[in-house]
């Protein structure tokens, strides 16, 4: 994910209302910034309910062991098996 916009913090709070239907409608990220150096970021919450997520399955030591078993099997070569043969 990158900045798509730096926006000092007088401009952010004059405008508010169209730095979030930004977000919204072109799912921008946003940077704040005070004396030009970056604050805060504002995303969108589908964006921040991502990141949240895939930090939670990052800190899951038993699902990224097995991202990693299968990711070694399908390098290796060993076929898996498609979900709609199991239904």
């Amino acid at each position: 994910m990158q900045i798509d916009t730096y926006l000092p913090i007088t401009q952010a709070k004059a405008k508010l209302l169209d730095v979030v239907r930004d977000i919204h409608d072109k799912d921008s990220t946003i940077a704040i910034t005070k004396n030009g150096v970056p604050e805060t970021v504002m995303l969108s919450m589908e964006q921040y309910e991502s990141i949240r997520e895939t930090l939670a399955i990052l800190a899951d030591e038993d699902v990224m062991t097995q991202l990693r078993t299968s990711i070694k099997e399908e390098k290796d070569g060993k076929s898996f098996v498609d979900l709609e043969d199991i239904a």
